[in-house]
């Protein structure tokens, strides 16, 4: 009998300490959570901490309190212009109302992400197919400059002409927001951003831009080019100057030079001549014998020709 009673009284201890440990349960800072009662809620906790429930009938369910992230598809929208764009778009939410939560999508987050994509979806399409392209992909009114290349070869700043806008992407983007926020509030959630990663033309399109892009580029390449050849022209024509100038001034002085040559020479000859006449004929006359007569030369001159006066006049060797 008396280990019976022991036993009992060891299994009664096992009980209580099970029991107590099952009606115990902590919160932590990062979580908040929801108390059911045979499949009922009957209590929601938000602040972190120890707390006790009823063991073996209460069931605790746990959710985060953190903010969460939603990545959405990207989706074909054609915007109010008829032109047809990629959208990515994502965003951030938060569980704000456990409760909701748990009775609006059985507390599981893959659920609420489902609920997400059609809420948040179907508001991107919805406002980016009421608008513009322009207004999608600008913020503000603020002039837009190009560089362009003038005749001359000066880059300039010039203002290009945009179409103005009265919404612009921010504004857009905030009624997207708004509008998910609303949708999203009986879920028990609360949508904090939604943002518009990237825009971008369709595959068709974007080869239409990319091809303008490409002809700009070689219209500007070619007035580049252009512009290279006239400067080519102008130095190639400015060496030619040069170059005559040069070689007129060159020939200049050199027939300068000539000249005071050939005077001077002339001054000489005739210095010369006025001192012996004879012999200046003399001189001049081999010079004209040695230019004019050769092993392959023939001459048929008469006795009497001054050509020859000089060799007549030549008295033989005895």
């Amino acid at each position: 009998m008396k280990v019976a009673r022991n036993v009992l009284l060891i299994i009664g201890v096992i009980f209580v300490l099970i029991s107590i440990s099952s009606a115990l349960f902590t919160v932590d800072q990062t979580q908040q959570a929801v108390v059911t009662q045979f499949g009922k809620p009957v209590r929601e906790i938000t602040e972190p901490g120890l707390k006790i429930k009823i063991p073996f009938i209460q069931q605790v369910h746990y959710f985060d309190k953190r903010l969460l992230q939603w990545d959405g598809r990207p989706t074909r929208i054609p915007t109010l212009d008829k032109k047809y764009i990629w959208v990515d778009t994502c965003a951030r939410w938060r569980i704000n109302n456990s409760l909701k939560f748990l009775q609006s999508v059985a507390g599981s987050e893959s659920i609420a992400q489902a609920k997400l994509d059609n809420i948040i979806e179907g508001a991107v399409r919805n406002y980016i197919s009421d608008n513009k392209l322009i207004e999608i992909v600008r913020n503000s009114n603020r002039p837009i400059y190009t560089t362009q290349v003038t005749a001359g070869g000066k880059e300039i700043r010039v203002k290009r002409e945009v179409e103005p806008i009265e919404k612009g992407r921010e504004k857009i983007t905030r009624t997207i927001l708004k509008n998910a926020a609303e949708k999203a509030l009986p879920l028990g959630i609360q949508v904090v951003d939604v943002r518009i990663k990237r825009i971008n033309y369709v595959e068709s399109v974007r080869q239409r831009v990319f091809e303008r892009m490409i002809a700009e580029r070689k219209q500007m390449a070619a007035q580049y080019r252009s512009q290279g050849e006239g400067e080519k022209s102008k130095i190639l024509g400015d060496k030619e100057i040069q170059l005559k100038t040069i070689l007129s001034q060159a020939y200049r002085e050199s027939q300068e030079i000539k000249g005071k040559a050939d005077a001077e020479a002339t001054k000489i000859y005739a210095e010369a001549f006025g001192k012996d006449p004879e012999f200046y004929s003399f001189v001049k006359t081999l010079e004209i014998y040695k230019s004019t007569l050769d092993r392959n030369t023939w001459l048929i001159l008469t006795t009497d020709s001054d050509y020859l006066k000089y060799l007549k006049s030549l008295t033989p060797r005895k």
